[in-house]
């Protein structure tokens, strides 16, 4: 039996203008040209494109790859990380037709199941975006999520996929292309999708390696979004926070000016120290997360101090 080196969570520009009214439009700039010279250079065999709310890219990235040889060996296949009307996420791996995003978890997981495909909890623990105990209902739960930089958030999912029996597996979950193959699951199957899905409903799968997104990769991808999304962050800044909006106003102002400036790193930084300190409470003393749907900033610090 053959062992694939799988990468199952990553996105490329066609995830564009579908991740939801709540979000930034643009959320990553990696063509399908780069996605699999990249794919090619890490020795990858098959590659999942986890696109948001939408099966685009994955026609596109097929005929780009049965037109160039080099890439032969890699096998593309179909998937979606679909929003429910919580806002939580769900990725659908093998699906043929796509699922529209607001229908309930249940509903949703209805659906994969129509289609013989599998269903996991992407980042079930994060701060944002997270299934949380419902990830239960899922074939499998992302265990490790690159993006989850407070670590607590894949320390309790690890926790959470051994108490409940749950197949685990990691997730690059990558926006930028140096994220992509950051983590790799090695599947025991035939290169083929009906072949994959079996053993991954059947744990026939093992995570190889995992890695952390780095400072640098994560500001990269917040440049990408807010230099593309102006426009809407303003607009969300209104509408959200009229008695702050001097605020954020100077600081994108002041992002125009010095994109580069140690500051964005100094942010990040007190970002990450107050994102562990909600991580904690909510993942390790059991406060309540719901206050964090709304994202309001006020509310994160207050439960971060």
């Amino acid at each position: 039996m053959n062992y694939l080196k799988a990468e199952l969570h990553c996105h490329n520009n066609f995830s564009n203008f579908h991740v939801g009214e709540d979000e930034a439009p643009y959320d990553c700039d990696i063509t399908i040209s780069e996605q699999l010279e990249r794919s090619h250079a890490l020795g990858l065999d098959a590659l999942f494109v986890t696109n948001h709310n939408t099966l685009n890219g994955y026609r596109q990235i097929l005929e780009y790859k049965n037109d160039h040889a080099k890439y032969k060996k890699i096998q593309i296949l179909p998937a979606e990380e679909i929003t429910t009307d919580t806002g939580a996420h769900v990725i659908a791996y093998g699906i043929s037709r796509e699922i529209r995003a607001g229908l309930t978890l249940e509903e949703i997981i209805d659906e994969i199941h129509k289609q013989d495909a599998v269903s996991c909890a992407p980042h079930p623990f994060s701060l944002l975006d997270a299934l949380r105990e419902k990830a239960k209902m899922c074939d499998l739960v992302e265990i490790f999520n690159s993006n989850n930089v407070d670590v607590i958030s894949n320390a309790r999912a690890t926790k959470f996929s051994l108490d409940n029996n749950k197949i685990g597996i990691s997730g690059s979950d990558s926006h930028v292309l140096s994220t992509l193959g950051r983590c790799v699951n090695l599947v025991e199957s035939e290169n083929t999708l009906d072949d994959v899905l079996y053993a991954m409903k059947h744990n026939r799968i093992t995570i190889q390696n995992t890695g952390y997104a780095h400072e640098k990769e994560t500001l990269e991808h917040i440049k990408y979004k807010i230099n593309n999304s102006k426009d809407y962050l303003a607009e969300y800044i209104r509408e959200h926070y009229p008695n702050s909006q001097w605020m954020f106003s100077l600081l994108l102002k002041m992002y125009s000016l010095n994109q580069n400036s140690y500051l964005w790193s100094l942010i990040y930084k007190l970002s990450v120290y107050l994102m562990k300190r909600i991580s904690k409470k909510i993942n390790l003393l059991d406060y309540d997360a719901s206050p964090l749907k709304n994202r309001n900033i006020v509310d994160m610090l207050r439960m971060a101090i």
